[in-house]
């Protein structure tokens, strides 16, 4: 679909078990007692928004994706059978569960280090003065979920939809084009909210390129994907080099 039917592989995006932790968390579900239709469905969901991108979904991906149908499957079977069945094996989403609870450990330990030299990196030998209190609107903007940055993507599409013109021609945007746009909506030191690097009914096509783009600055850390607070809008800032000013 895009140049030539290529396909991208973007290693920003992780594994099958992040993408399920996030869904957990966005549905504010308890992960000892998954609705395993609603995760499977909004899952699924996600995979088709990776094949649009013509992203190379890795294997693992769509391994869990048929685990979910089969979990799935089996708690959809009537009740005497599913009751059959439960007698000589246990509830087909614990095993699940119990992947999610150790990943999740780790995760939140590598998460825990990563804070923590993160936190070391900003120490100094010498006590500093006390700065000023910095503005609510100048504090550091939090880096967000790239799950959640698919979900603004699916916003803006179904969008595009809605407006888009006939696309009788091939349009010519190309990734580099993409890229540039990205760069020239983004002032050296301030954020763009995420949706203004689209333009209104521009074509659909056109609109898979610039995030396609976005995706790669991201990648290259060139850019960066931030949130002032959790339901607050996404935003694109460009990453300024250490000791560049």
């Amino acid at each position: 679909m895009i140049e030539q039917d290529q396909h991208f592989h973007l290693d920003i995006f992780a594994g099958p078990l992040d993408l399920l932790l996030y869904l957990i968390r966005k549905n504010e579900v308890d992960i000892y007692n998954i609705p395993i239709q609603r995760i499977t469905e909004q899952y699924l969901k996600y995979l088709e928004l990776m094949k649009i991108l013509d992203l190379d979904i890795a294997g693992e991906f769509l391994s869990m994706a048929a685990t979910l149908m089969h979990i799935k499957s089996r708690l959809l079977l009537p009740p005497e059978e599913r009751e059959e069945l439960e007698e000589e094996e246990e509830d087909p989403r614990w095993e699940l569960v119990r992947q999610l609870l150790e990943y999740k450990r780790f995760k939140d330990a590598a998460d825990l280090f990563g804070n923590l030299e993160r936190d070391q990196g900003k120490t100094f030998s010498r006590k500093p003065a006390v700065p000023d209190p910095v503005p609510a609107a100048e504090l550091p903007l939090a880096e967000i979920d790239l799950f959640k940055l698919l979900d603004a993507f699916s916003e803006v599409l179904n969008e595009a939809e809605k407006r888009r013109p006939p696309e009788f021609e091939p349009d010519p945007f190309t990734l580099d084009d993409g890229r540039a746009r990205v760069l020239e909506r983004i002032a050296p030191r301030e954020a763009i909210l995420f949706h203004l690097l689209f333009d209104r009914g521009e074509p659909r096509t056109r609109v898979v390129v610039v995030f396609l783009a976005l995706l790669e600055l991201i990648r290259q850390q060139a850019v960066q994907v931030v949130q002032q607070g959790h339901f607050s809008e996404i935003m694109i800032r460009k990453v300024i080099p250490a000791g560049a000013g």
